[in-house]
Formats: structure tokens, sequence, C-alpha cells
């Protein structure tokens, strides 16, 4: 009779609560890039499409001080671009 393993699987919890809001376009894959990375970390977060939305583009802008996206906004911190490492820091992901 074999052994039960006592190994648990790791919960894929967020590494801490946060409050992520990412402009987007439909078109750029860096955006998709970001929200594979969110979604791979359990990281809820808004996404907001500025190609749809006027005032969300000059929030967004007033935010970043460009148009270019991704913005991410986590917790406060702005993020321009697929940033893995500034993802990490800024949502506290070891």
């Amino acid at each position: 009779m074999a052994a039960k393993s006592k190994l648990k699987a790791k919960s894929k919890k967020p590494a801490k609560s946060a409050n992520v809001r990412i402009y987007t376009t439909v078109t750029c894959p860096w955006c998709i890039k970001t929200k594979e990375f969110f979604k791979a970390n359990n990281i809820n977060y808004r996404e907001i499409n500025v190609s749809e939305d006027e005032k969300a583009r000059n929030e967004m802008f007033e935010k970043s001080g460009q148009f270019g996206v991704p913005v991410t906004d986590a917790n406060g911190t702005i993020i321009v671009g697929f940033d893995k490492e500034a993802l990490k820091k800024a949502l506290g992901i070891p």
C-alpha cells in the first residue's frame, strides 16, 4: 500500500490585496502579456480600454505623461509597458 503524500499544492493567492487598473487597447500585444501576468499571479484587475473611452485616455495621460499602452496603476504606482519586475515590486510578488 502506497503512502499518501502530505504535500499540498500551493494556493495561487495574490501576494497582497491590490487595487490594479490597466489601461489598454484591443490590439496591444504588451497589454495581453500584462493581463496574462496578472492571471498567472491571481491578481484581480480592472481593464480600461482607452480606444473607446476618451475620459479614461485623458486620465491615463495625466497619470503617465504618455498615450502609449499598457499603463498599469498598481496601488498608486504607475508602470508604463510590460515591466515584469516593476509589477512584481508594486504588487509584492516575490
